[in-house]
């Protein structure tokens, strides 16, 4: 095998251990080998599976890893070469979604209560509505749409509904991939809860707190395994997530397989945002499988002008019509002409007044950093995270506007980049680095959703980075004011469609885009397609556990 190759030394090494102890004979175990190595570097992009000929499954079936009990490191099933482990999530999922989609609820007295929570429309769809009614009377229901659309609203709606409609109070959980994303959630929550038509009894039903998913479940510190699961299942009648198109193949089986029997499940997201970092498309394969149980919410009530403009643009992969909404400069979205770092300086201005000043409450510092964000396509290699963050220190300290203790100074933001049980700090979570009134020390300060402060000495805290910049994968479940965006200076696997809107999503007054045209242009055509048997086994005809 070429070392040279797009495989990485996991790739290489996983695939020399099986061939070596195959049952092949040159020429055969170098094909096997290749095989092996294409399907680990299959699933570190993401994909499930890998797809393979006829040719490649009798290799497969004479090499002696494949096992009819499913116990062996691969599992081949129809054309779909799987690593074990995810075949075992794939299958696992499937199964509970079956049992789940199957069960219904009876409806009775629903059209009055719709009648008070809903202003009836006479010559348009009330898409809430409409997903409201179907939620209600499903176990397993999707509320998929694009920014504005109201996810939120509506949901607040189910909740209050079935709380009216439950002889007893029904035990909810809400949660979201990350701490961002849960602080988000909970605000909005808040926000909507006030406006119900509804009793304050109901209303004190609807939990206002969100946690991160991997704290709902119960994450254990260095284990992949949580505290609930099928055995010690979740004690709530309903589980929310939000953002769920974050959530990867893994992660949502074992969400699925920790709800208690009867229970609910609602997913909210936007199909049309980037899949997860790790393996599998949820969202989009259950919403484009289980039309039923999906409920797309089609009208915008915020997200307008020029940045929904855009994002609709590149979404229905309109280059040219995109191009020219950035080229011409509007008000709210456009092509950067000057140095990027110099764009950062002035992006973050107000936040480094904000950490100067160093009598700012932590809440003013905190909405003054979102105020502005890089995101960038890659996190390595020209424009990427690493070299634009490195680029900005630089000049932070030849200005005298940072003053560096070792890789710490006032003002530093941070990303936790490692789950971390034991400090209740998870990937995603942003912190900042001040001054501890209490001590005069440093420490790294965390803001939650319910105005919480956490503070971890930068000694304690668990594998981080800088994130003046971001990539954009990282930055799913926020939204800033404005948003520099940063796209490599040449096509790479990463750039794709869903990258680009993902983006532009993020900004909700201005959008101002890095990139040349020939980059622009390939970007918005490149699909992001996953290779996934879930559709396949949610098919009726195809399904069975």
């Amino acid at each position: 095998m070429n070392p040279d190759s797009q495989f990485s030394r996991l790739d290489i090494a996983f695939s020399h251990f099986l061939a070596e102890r195959s049952a092949l004979e040159p020429p055969h175990k170098q094909a096997f080998e290749q095989l092996c190595a294409r399907l680990s570097y299959q699933q570190s992009r993401g994909h499930s599976c890998l797809y393979i000929d006829t040719v490649e499954q009798e290799l497969l079936q004479a090499s002696g890893w494949l096992s009819p009990t499913h116990n062996a490191p691969l599992v081949l099933e129809n054309n779909r070469l799987y690593l074990q482990r995810y075949w075992f999530y794939e299958n696992r999922l499937a199964t509970q979604l079956c049992s789940l989609r199957t069960r219904s609820y009876a409806t009775e007295g629903l059209d009055s209560l719709l009648s008070r929570y809903f202003i009836e429309l006479i010559d348009e769809t009330d898409w809430q509505r409409a997903a409201v009614k179907k939620s209600v009377a499903q176990a397993f229901s999707m509320i998929t749409g694009g920014p504005g659309t109201g996810k939120t609203t509506t949901v607040v709606k189910i909740l209050a509904i079935l709380q009216e409609l439950s002889a007893q109070p029904l035990h909810i959980a809400l949660a979201a991939p990350t701490g961002k994303a849960a602080m988000r959630l909970q605000e909005s929550i808040t926000a909507n809860k006030s406006r119900l038509p509804c009793s304050e009894a109901i209303k004190n039903r609807i939990p206002d707190t969100v946690s991160t998913l991997h704290y709902l479940l119960g994450a254990q510190a260095n284990s992949p395994f949580f505290k609930h699961n099928a055995k010690t299942p979740l004690a709530h009648d309903l589980v929310v997530i939000d953002e769920a198109s974050m959530v990867d193949l893994a992660l949502m089986s074992k969400l699925v397989d920790a709800l208690k029997p009867g229970a609910r499940l609602i997913l909210l997201g936007d199909k049309d945002q980037l899949s997860a970092v790790e393996s599998g498309a949820i969202l989009a394969d259950l919403t484009a499988s289980l039309p039923a149980h999906t409920h797309e919410l089609k009208k915008s009530y915020r997200f307008q002008g020029e940045i929904k403009a855009l994002a609709d643009a590149v979404n229905t992969q309109s280059v040219n019509a995109a191009w020219q909404l950035l080229a011409k400069g509007g008000q709210h979205t456009g092509l950067l002409h000057t140095d990027v770092t110099q764009a950062m300086l002035a992006g973050y201005a107000d936040y480094l007044q904000c950490i100067a000043n160093n009598q700012a409450p932590l809440p003013t510092i905190f909405s003054a950093f979102n105020d502005f964000q890089v995101l960038c396509s890659n996190r390595q290699g020209k424009r990427g995270v690493l070299e634009l963050n490195d680029k900005l220190e630089k000049q932070l300290l030849k200005q005298n506007k940072i003053q560096f203790s070792g890789q710490w100074y006032v003002g530093r933001p941070v990303m936790v980049m490692q789950n971390h049980p034991g400090l209740q700090l998870y990937n995603g979570d942003i912190g900042i680095c001040l001054a501890d009134p209490e001590t005069n020390k440093w420490a790294v300060f965390f803001l939650r959703a319910d105005g919480h402060v956490k503070k971890v000495l930068p000694s304690r805290m668990p594998e981080h980075e800088t994130v003046f910049a971001m990539t954009i994968h990282k930055s799913q479940g926020s939204e800033f004011t404005e948003c520099l965006c940063v796209l490599a200076d040449k096509m790479n696997p990463v750039l794709n469609k869903k990258l680009l809107y993902t983006a532009i999503t993020r900004a909700k007054e201005k959008l101002t885009l890095v990139c040349d045209y020939a980059v622009f242009r390939q970007t918005v055509e490149q699909q992001e397609i996953r290779a996934s048997g879930l559709f396949a086994k949610l098919q009726p005809p195809e399904f069975s556990t």
